[in-house]
């Protein structure tokens, strides 16, 4: 997990997270990179959208990563929800991004577990 976190404290690019709910209707959403807060755990900051909305009732989802620069590179990691808290202090502290426009909607910071890695393209294997 330590390489992981490297990678992505020190890579620049684009991230989906996919989500589908318990019937397995599908959405995807533009994502930031992860944090890595907890041993062997992974967290995403989100409102209380449809993403969000979809790991209640499956906790499963994708995280696909485009690295910037020419070719395709990047990562997929297949996750699985473990947990996730609302608490604001630790969402202010951790998140990137800083918005004029932030609104007071609520916040979670939900923690995955790594259930696969894969590169962006291909199985791993070459």
């Amino acid at each position: 997990m330590k390489a992981l976190k490297f990678y992505f404290e020190n890579t620049k690019g684009t991230g989906v997270l996919a989500t589908a709910d318990s019937s397995g209707k599908v959405d995807a959403a533009i994502y930031s990179r992860p944090h890595f807060l907890e041993a062997d755990q992974l967290a995403f900051i989100m409102r209380d959208r449809l993403t969000h909305q979809n790991l209640t009732s499956n906790p499963h989802a994708t995280f696909l990563f485009i690295e910037n620069g020419p070719g395709y590179k990047g990562k997929r990691l297949f996750l699985k929800k473990v947990k996730e808290e609302e608490n604001p202090e630790l969402v202010g502290k951790i998140k990137r991004r800083r918005y004029t426009d932030d609104k007071q909607e609520p916040r979670f910071l939900v923690y995955f577990t790594l259930e696969k890695q894969l590169p962006l393209i291909g199985d791993g294997t070459d």
